[in-house]
């Protein structure tokens, strides 16, 4: 979607996203709190909404500080909090920011999953920030929906809910009522995205001036993803072996030579990643493999067919066909749309615009009438969505 706040709104509208009831004006801002949060990250809507900066022409929310859960709430460090509001008091907001959630594998209270369903269903816009997706996703509401989380946290949320699509590359994701942030860092620029969604660019940028931080960061800003694994995973033997794999995707091996590793058959290691990740070994490796081409063709010159053997598919076909299968789309199709996007991406970004159409821009051609990359996104900018880690597998051929 559009950062731009008249074609946000002409989008929001299109897909049926709800307005706000006559009750809930989305200047009136809830801030969802439960004990074990982190302070910073807790710190960050109240900062932004919290405080009257109209002095510098920064807009004047109004700003309900809730408690999820009774009081007082244990913060890290120890501090205790006391909270002016409860769940009641959600009913009053038409904007709920739930800025993190103690754990990734432990659902919110009851309680507080129905207050969010239940504000969500009246018009109320839902915002989670960081850990924060995984309340979110606990109360139902990205349900077949896109959103993104910390990295780290990104194979976990996808693994526990598989119906949401989960975006790790992303800073943010709006999808109309529903808006999730990725790391600390990104929770700051998905509130300054609300103030210029709702006020417009000026605000947001006297709001960013005050607070010392980027108006706006660059999609595709630097962000270690991609290669995390669920938390779980972390002291189980099978780490190893996942290491390893990560460290050499540039070879040709398959999943009975992973097994084999793990001194395990064939169908005792499968039973075992899929219960750590939530994906079948064989879809995991594909999808590493085409992240590791993702990263080379936004980064570097190589061919096509280079990408491929540096990223341990056996043909250029296979990469084409795993490609298309995962992003909806050619590997050159893809280059093409993400520097148009990212001018100085790539090691020497003009001498790649410059490359003849066999190698820079003949699979686009070849596809006739694909799908422009990037058309019709829901997110905040860069590259399209990819499936995280512990994604759904797809039904795929059985060799990478």
């Amino acid at each position: 979607m559009s950062q731009d706040t008249a074609v946000a709104g002409a989008q929001g509208a299109a897909q049926g996203v709800r307005a706000p009831g006559a009750r809930r004006r989305r200047e009136v801002v809830a801030v969802l709190l439960f004990s074990g949060g982190p302070i910073f990250e807790s710190s960050i809507p109240l900062s932004v909404f919290g405080a009257d900066r109209q002095d510098t022409g920064a807009p004047r929310y109004r700003l309900l500080v809730c408690a999820g859960e009774p009081v007082p709430l244990l913060t890290t460090g120890g501090l205790q909090l006391a909270t002016p509001h409860g769940l009641d008091a959600l009913s009053r907001a038409g904007t709920i920011v739930v800025p993190a959630w103690r754990s990734i594998t432990e659902a919110p209270p009851a309680a507080a999953l129905e207050a969010l369903r239940r504000a969500h269903e009246e018009g109320a816009r839902i915002v989670g920030l960081c850990t924060g997706a995984f309340a979110l996703a606990s109360a139902g509401l990205l349900d077949g929906r896109p959103a993104t989380t910390h990295w780290m946290c990104a194979p976990t949320l996808a693994k526990r809910f598989p119906s949401v699509h989960v975006d790790p590359r992303e800073l943010y994701v709006d999808d109309g009522d529903i808006l999730t942030s990725a790391g600390t860092a990104a929770g700051i620029d998905l509130c300054l995205h609300i103030v210029r969604s709702d006020h417009g660019p000026e605000a947001a940028a006297a709001l960013a001036r005050r607070l010392v931080v980027p108006a706006r960061r660059a999609p595709g800003a630097e962000r270690p993803v991609d290669r995390s694994l669920p938390e779980e995973i972390g002291g189980d033997p099978l780490a190893e072996v996942v290491a390893w794999a990560l460290e050499h995707l540039h070879e040709q091996f398959d999943v009975e030579m992973l097994a084999t590793r793990a001194y395990m058959s064939r169908r005792t290691f499968d039973r075992r990643f899929r219960s750590l990740t939530g994906s079948a070994p064989l879809q995991w490796l594909i999808t590493q493999r085409v992240l590791a081409a993702q990263r080379l063709l936004e980064t570097s010159d190589h061919s096509v067919d280079e990408v491929a053997g540096r990223c341990g598919f056996r043909s250029p076909v296979a990469l084409r066909g795993h490609f298309r299968r995962q992003l909806g789309y050619s590997p050159a199709a893809y280059r093409v749309a993400y520097r148009s996007r990212h001018p100085q991406a790539g090691e020497d970004g003009a001498a790649a615009e410059e490359k003849p159409p066999t190698e820079a821009h003949g699979g686009a051609a070849e596809e006739g009438g694909a799908r422009v990359p990037g058309q019709g996104r829901r997110t905040a900018g860069g590259p399209p969505p990819v499936p995280a880690e512990g994604a759904a597998p797809r039904a795929l051929p059985e060799q990478p």
